[in-house]
């Protein structure tokens, strides 16, 4: 396991993460703002009550739990990064605006009140549905791996659900405490979806959906012990999944989630929206299911009203027919064609014992980009 950062820049990470939670209507605490006017910010002390924006119930939390935040602040940072490896082929591949708060653009963002508000259709679409789950889900794993290593004093290993052991082995090693790191992802990343609003009821759907991926696939893991490779004594413990199969697991939700509807009603606090399936003959979306209702834009063209970056100088697969494939990551314009020299290794040999040596051979790519 990695040796954890210092903590003067796990201090800035968290100051990254907490500065932005007050911009705008979206919980910005994904909008790890990794700008150089922070950089002189690391080796200063954390006080919740002198950072901006955040609602009483973070504020609570903050203090309450200060030592975690970091670890908040990484799964923020695990989620961007899975997000976009699972959209690397799409035309939209999870872009982030380095030189702005948000950094997913207006596909997230509404725009700061001095500036012309964007329409809600830009926060309620699929792309939308999948950041709220893979973040939730990035928080709930690395506090969980944190309470696991022994990087927080608050928390520590599982020992609460240990049943019987199995014939065979017994319990050891430390259990990761999954309840614990989706209970923290859930009070903070949840701590600003009270609204009465289809939006709010949306993103508390989503971020859960994205926490009960981790839930639903924790698992037993054994390790083997004993002389020459025998097994005369296996213990075992809870582990998470890797990050990267719940990245698969929301990406499969993503291309199925389901389409709402908002229906107003009158309540004694005054009206509420909430969400109903667009198509009731379907099979009604689950609490592990993705949702959404607006319809995403195509993502060809660059468009600021829309969050489009486009697809202009995307690298795209010429022999693929997918949607990395030219014909369509391009939208039908075309695509350019260029030669790259790169250095590989080659001639590889394994020498004994116990090294590989190899040489470096020029070869000649070509390269398509999208017109």
């Amino acid at each position: 396991m990695e040796p954890p950062e210092p903590l003067a820049s796990r201090s800035l990470l968290l100051l990254l993460l907490l500065v932005a939670v007050g911009r705008a209507n979206y919980p910005d605490w994904w909008s790890l703002a990794m700008s150089h006017q922070y950089a002189s910010l690391g080796s200063q002390p954390v006080l919740c009550a002198s950072i901006p924006g955040l609602v009483p119930r973070q504020l609570r939390f903050c203090r309450n739990y200060l030592e975690l935040m970091p670890s908040v602040a990484e799964g923020v940072k695990l989620g961007i990064q899975e997000c976009q490896h699972q959209f690397r082929g799409r035309r939209w591949n999870c872009t982030t605006v380095t030189d702005k708060h948000a950094i997913f653009g207006p596909v997230l963002e509404r725009e700061f009140n001095s500036m012309r508000p964007l329409p809600p259709s830009h926060l309620a679409t699929r792309e939308s549905a999948f950041v709220h789950a893979i973040a939730s889900a990035g928080v709930g794993f690395a506090v969980t791996r944190a309470c696991a290593d022994g990087s927080s004093s608050v928390c520590g290993c599982d020992t609460k659900r240990r049943r019987p052991p199995g014939d065979g082995w017994k319990w050891g090693g430390c259990s990761e405490d999954y309840e614990f790191g989706i209970m923290v992802s859930r009070e903070f990343a949840d701590a600003r979806e009270n609204r009465p609003d289809a939006r709010s009821a949306m993103n508390r759907h989503n971020n859960e959906a994205g926490r009960m991926s981790i839930q639903d696939r924790t698992h037993l893991k054994c390790k083997c012990h004993g002389l020459s490779g025998s097994c005369e004594v296996k213990t075992c413990w809870v582990a998470q999944p890797d990050f990267r199969s719940i990245g698969d697991h929301l990406k499969d939700k993503y291309d199925s989630a389901s389409e709402m509807v908002v229906e107003k009603h009158k309540e004694a606090r005054g009206w509420v929206e909430t969400l109903r399936p667009k198509y009731p003959l379907f099979k009604p979306p689950t609490d592990r299911d993705l949702i959404y209702y607006e319809r995403s834009p195509n993502f060809c063209d660059p468009n600021s009203e829309t969050g489009s970056f486009g697809t202009k100088d995307r690298v795209c697969n010429l022999t693929s027919h997918g949607i990395d494939g030219c014909d369509l990551l391009c939208c039908g314009r075309g695509h350019n064609t260029r030669t790259e020299k790169r250095k590989d290794k080659c001639h590889c040999v394994f020498h004994w014992c116990c090294y590989v040596s190899c040489q470096e051979c020029v070869r000649v790519y070509d390269v398509h980009t999208c017109k």
